[in-house]
């Protein structure tokens, strides 16, 4: 931010294709090659209906908050809040792990974030080709579609990520096998955009294959610290570049022009945070696996929003209505969740008392 508003650099534009094709494969496989598929295994219900019904609900409320209360028309409020629907917590993730919270609920977090991408990348593109064809909403056209491209996308990484699997276990040479993952990463990205399903499920899907199944059958000890070692790497360097992006692309001419559009939306981005977290982890609580409360709040709080929004603003055509006002919204309501909650985080740990013993003995 300090950068950017003292100009010491050149404009820097960040494009959509920019963090969708280079940025976002790289954090996604990485996040999915870490993922424990044990743990997914034991909350996917939780996880799962985050990450597709609360990103629906999350997108229907921040649509009508912004109707009712902000006077945006309805189409570009679907359009707004199918992209403001995609949690980014990759700052909440790294503090909970610092701060050794709970493995459980860091997963929770984690696995939504992973899953609700690809979901709000598909609402976000159903809305928009409705918008631009002008064509009336059929529920169960848009709801066969959208179960299409998630399973088709979800089928497709898999079956990459098995592919690569097979080959890794043909040699033991880390530098052909760390290639071989930016491979999958990337192909699988590509292929899926090529034909037609979600991308960024694919990315997951072929990430949770590798690092839980190819890993281990096909890489040595040695191998697979390599390999870790380097995606750790790119995965900070991308998250470095990411927050350095944002940062500069903030004018904040702009955003006090729109400052009471984006307050209507920093409300509704928060409101339909809780509707969704309050209102389904009631249901997907149980007694062998409880959602305490004191978890609700930290993932009421942690709801994050980054540079995916960002790009899927960026990428609005042109000529599109009210283009200039929508970035600046999603600019704002990014900005705010970044520098609010992201940084009082540690604060609300502490203040529910959730910092293991281990920990506050350390401090």
């Amino acid at each position: 931010l300090i950068i950017g508003v003292s100009k010491v650099l050149p404009p820097i534009s960040m494009t959509p294709e920019l963090v969708l094709m280079i940025f976002l494969p790289a954090l996604l496989f990485e996040a999915s090659w870490n993922l424990d598929i044990k743990a997914l295994k034991r909350d996917w219900l939780c996880i799962s209906i985050l990450a597709t019904v609360g990103v629906i609900v999350c997108m229907f409320a921040v649509a009508a908050i912004l109707h009712f209360v902000g006077g945006m028309n309805v189409q570009t409020a679907l359009l707004f809040g199918a992209m403001v629907s995609a949690t980014d917590p990759v700052s909440v993730v790294a503090l909970f792990r610092q701060m050794g919270i709970d493995k459980r609920l860091t997963m929770i977090i984690e696995g939504e974030s992973l899953f609700n991408d690809g979901t709000a990348v598909v609402l976000y593109r159903l809305v928009l080709a409705t918008i631009l064809s002008g064509g009336q909403w059929s529920l169960p056209t848009v709801s066969i579609n959208f179960f299409l491209v998630i399973l088709g996308g979800a089928g497709l990484g898999a079956l990459l990520g098995y592919i690569a699997s097979r080959i890794t276990s043909a040699f033991e040479d880390h530098l052909l096998e760390i290639t071989l993952t930016m491979v999958t990463a990337y192909g699988a990205f590509l292929i899926a955009e090529r034909i037609g399903v979600s991308p960024v499920i694919a990315v997951v899907a072929a990430g949770i294959v590798v690092g839980n199944y190819g890993s281990r059958t096909g890489m040595s000890a040695t191998t697979r610290l390599a390999v870790n070692s380097f995606w750790e790497y790119a995965a900070f360097l991308v998250n470095s570049l990411l927050f350095l992006l944002i940062g500069l692309q903030v004018q904040v001419p702009l955003l006090l022009k729109h400052a009471q559009l984006i307050a209507f939306g920093v409300l509704a981005v928060n409101i339909s945070r809780m509707l969704v977290v309050y209102g389904i982890c009631p249901f997907v609580s149980t007694k062998r696996l409880p959602i305490p409360d004191h978890w609700r709040h930290l993932l009421a709080w942690g709801g994050l929003r980054g540079a995916l929004v960002m790009a899927m603003a960026l990428s609005l055509p042109l000529n599109f209505p009210e283009r200039e006002a929508i970035i600046n919204l999603t600019f704002g309501v990014v900005l705010f969740t970044l520098l609010v909650p992201g940084l009082k985080m540690g604060p609300l740990v502490k203040l529910l008392g959730m910092i293991p013993k281990e920990e506050k003995l350390q401090e």
